[in-house]
């Protein structure tokens, strides 16, 4: 494991850690269980999440990850060491190891700087920045360098990362904040509004995923919801279907859905050809929810389509990225960022 190159998706919901010739090793929960009163960390990962919502007064589950960028500095580096830990099987540094991380496309430089800051101090020998939606498109198999325009929608936990790709680059791109987690807010508050339910993150996150869709169903799904009655405080049970999922979701869908149309808008027309020929590529999480290729192909008039394992395409595509590195950089328009344990000085 010592010399390996690895990418890591440090998303908002969950990291994955790509190794070379290995391919994902880790998939985890991006939370963190730390007692309040001695500071202490108790959990990462899956254990942690499972304990949102669950613990003492004392003991907090957090996400220090908001938005796709490093909401909670030390939080970040305790839980990326302790990931970086287990991936090295125990040595708790890889100073031989070469490092590329995503951020989201509309990351601001002190937000980038962080990351690259993070990776170094659990002992990165040289750390790499790429855009999300550039490592998502690698990790789909497109083929980034040619001069043909490629679209390119990551739908991730914190963010949606919308951009059109052509020899190399980001021509046009947006980034949303908006993402899963916003998605799962936006059921809270239907149900709390509508119903006077109040339900914590994991089960609205189920809901979405169990029935959850952003167009009206064909054959309509149902579940039943467990949560607090907010009126008499008491336990209380109720049956969802996916109509109400829809309607909770549509407002944030609709967002997303402008934001493509935004950027197709801003597409040069040569490369708008490009994308009516070959579609658009969702990616992320995100990507998951029932009818939204059809949504945004009925709002577009382009063909939308689901890369084959889109959770693991940003993940698979800073491998990738790293692994061509000197190739990406002599095209001279891939955004790439790096920085080494020697003098952390910056470089482009």
């Amino acid at each position: 494991m010592f010399g390996s190159d690895i990418g890591i998706d440090l998303g908002t919901a969950t990291v994955l850690i790509y190794v070379k010739g290995k391919g994902i090793v880790l998939r985890e929960p991006s939370v963190v269980a730390v007692d309040l009163e001695n500071g202490r960390i108790l959990a990462v990962g899956y254990e942690a999440k499972s304990m949102v919502g669950r613990t003492p007064g004392s003991i907090v589950s957090v996400r220090p990850l908001r938005d796709g960028v490093i909401a909670d500095y030390s939080m970040t580096e305790a839980m990326l060491h302790h990931f970086m830990k287990s991936v090295t099987h125990g040595f708790s540094r890889f100073f031989r190891n070469r490092v590329m991380i995503c951020v989201p496309s509309g990351a601001t430089d002190v937000e980038r700087r962080a990351v690259l800051e993070a990776a170094i101090e659990v002992g990165a020998k040289e750390a790499y920045l790429i855009e999300e939606p550039m490592a998502a498109a690698i990790g789909a198999d497109l083929n980034v360098e040619e001069p043909r325009g490629k679209m390119v929608v990551d739908i991730g936990g914190g963010t949606s990362d919308i951009a059109v790709i052509s020899l190399g680059g980001i021509v046009v791109s947006k980034s949303l904040r908006i993402g899963g987690d916003k998605f799962d807010e936006a059921i809270m508050r239907y149900l709390r509004k509508q119903y006077s339910l109040a339900i914590g993150e994991q089960t609205a996150e189920n809901l979405k995923i169990m029935i959850g869709t952003c167009v009206p169903p064909e054959e309509e799904m149902t579940m039943i919801l467990k949560g607090r009655d907010l009126v008499q405080g008491l336990p209380r049970q109720i049956e969802v279907s996916s109509s109400c999922v829809s309607m909770a979701i549509g407002e944030m869908v609709q967002t997303l859905v402008d934001g493509v149309r935004n950027v197709l808008e801003l597409t040069p027309p040569e490369l708008s050809a490009d994308i009516i020929d070959r579609g658009i590529v969702l990616t992320g999480g995100g990507s998951l929810l029932r009818g939204l290729p059809e949504l945004i192909s009925e709002q577009t008039g382009i063909n939308c389509f689901v890369a084959e394992e889109p959770m693991e395409s940003v993940a698979r595509g800073t491998g990738k990225a790293l692994a061509e590195i000197d190739k990406l950089n002599r095209l001279g328009r891939s955004g790439i960022l790096a920085t080494s344990r020697k003098g952390r000085k910056w470089k482009s």
